[in-house]
């Protein structure tokens, strides 16, 4: 009975004012439409600019999740002239074979290990299609565990194709198709410069980014040419050997016993006095970029939310200055509800039931329109886009919050009015 009544109250107390309010704010339909403008345009901007950032920074971790948190990689600084390299070169050979076996006997639960030869062909024979060059890697079985490179056809090489140097190739996914088009590359031959291999395997397809990460080369992971390591320097090694590392890159994979952070900084203090402070390599841990990612990531949506809160602050303004002018205009219309009975509460609820309508409504709609701002840019821009649940949670709980806040000082306001001096206003 208690609930019963209870509600009957609210409704017989609150269903009238929101009839008013909704009626008030139908009789200036220009100026509710302009004042809910800049609540729309605030939770648009917060809804596109969070799901932009989020499809960003997905990607970004994806990438990083792909390249394995047990891993460790080793990439080759290159020189930018050759002056430079000549300096670094009377101190240090660059990476080698040698810096393998040092780290190896160096670093305890290490699971496997891959050296990498990197070449870009200078002549392919089929001619690539409709795509840019593959690159060739020279890596050891091994490199499939550390990758988690799945073999979508065929198989990849193995350590006896690898000691014998066998002129055999595993082809990414991109490369296999701008190369044999719809044909199945496996059985097929292809030449990379002056040497045959015969393909063995397609790679299934990875993730991609489009810049350098952490040290990491931008690089199309789908475009590239598998062969064994020593193929590689063997046979597709060219006349400049002498100006470039032995080996350009380390894979390793740590045990899941083993302290990656810890691991890293060991190897990087073991080659940097194997190398002689010479800065020709960069160390690239996965499980370090990745909590520093997600770290970059919650302070770029907290700027992003500073950002696009200003347009809800200028929204909100807006809407206390509407409401000011609003409670100039009803001056008489609140004499006459207060000299009939109405209390103080019960203007202040009519006035905050209409900031609360165009917050809500400009809210919805910019939900909306965010949301499609963000479809509109990722198909455009190609970018990758994504609308999260807690973005529309935060852009229309801060709409609905400004809404009332900057609502309740002109209620209040209003509220106080003299009612017999209400009654006389002009």
């Amino acid at each position: 009975m208690a609930l019963a009544a209870r509600t009957h109250l609210w409704s017989s107390d609150f269903l009238p004012e929101l009839r008013l309010g909704l009626e008030n704010l139908r009789a200036h339909k220009m100026r509710s439409a302009l004042t809910m403008l800049g609540m729309i345009f605030g939770v648009a901007a917060v809804v596109a600019m969070l799901s932009i950032g989020a499809g960003a920074q997905q990607e970004v971790m994806a990438f990083i999740e792909q390249l394995g948190v047990r891993n460790l990689i080793v990439e080759a600084r290159e020189a930018p002239d050759n002056q430079t390299l000549q300096k670094v070169r009377k101190l240090s050979a660059g990476l080698s074979f040698q810096d393998v076996r040092i780290i190896q006997a160096n670093l305890d639960g290490i699971d496997a290990a891959s050296p990498r030869k990197r070449f870009t062909p200078s002549k392919l024979i089929p001619r690539p299609v409709g795509g840019d060059i593959p690159v060739v890697y020279g890596v050891t079985p091994a490199y499939q565990k550390i990758a988690n490179l799945q073999v979508a056809s065929g198989r990849f090489f193995d350590d006896a194709e690898t000691t014998a140097a066998a002129p055999v190739a595993v082809v990414g996914e991109a490369a296999a198709a701008t190369l044999f088009g719809v044909e199945d590359p496996v059985g097929q031959y292809l030449k990379v410069n002056e040497q045959w291999f015969r393909v063995i395997g397609v790679a299934g397809p990875q993730l991609t980014v489009q810049s350098d990460v952490a040290g990491i080369p931008a690089q199309d992971r789908n475009n590239i040419i598998y062969v064994p390591l020593y193929a590689s320097i063997f046979r597709l090694e060219d006349g400049q050997s002498a100006q470039k590392d032995e080996i350009d890159g380390i894979y390793l994979q740590m045990k899941p016993s083993a302290d990656v952070p810890s691991a890293a900084a060991l190897m990087r203090g073991v080659l940097d006095v194997a190398h002689r402070g010479a800065g020709d390599f960069t160390i690239v841990s996965p499980a370090e970029l990745l909590a520093e990612q997600r770290r970059t990531q919650r302070i770029f949506e907290m700027v992003m939310v500073a950002i696009a809160s200003i347009s809800l602050l200028v929204g909100g303004i807006g809407i206390m200055n509407i409401m000011l002018a609003s409670v100039l205009e009803r001056t008489r219309e609140i004499g006459v509800r207060r000299a009939i009975g109405a209390r103080q509460r019960d203007v202040v609820r009519q006035f905050l039931i209409e900031t609360t309508i165009i917050s809500l409504s400009g809210g919805v709609i910019g939900i909306l329109l965010g949301v499609g701002l963000s479809q509109l840019i990722g198909v455009l821009a190609g970018w990758s886009t994504i609308v999260t649940t807690a973005s529309i949670v935060l852009a229309f709980g801060v709409s609905v919050a400004i809404g009332i806040v900057f609502g309740l000082y002109p209620a209040v306001r209003a509220s106080r009015l003299d009612p017999v001096k209400a009654l006389h206003y002009e």
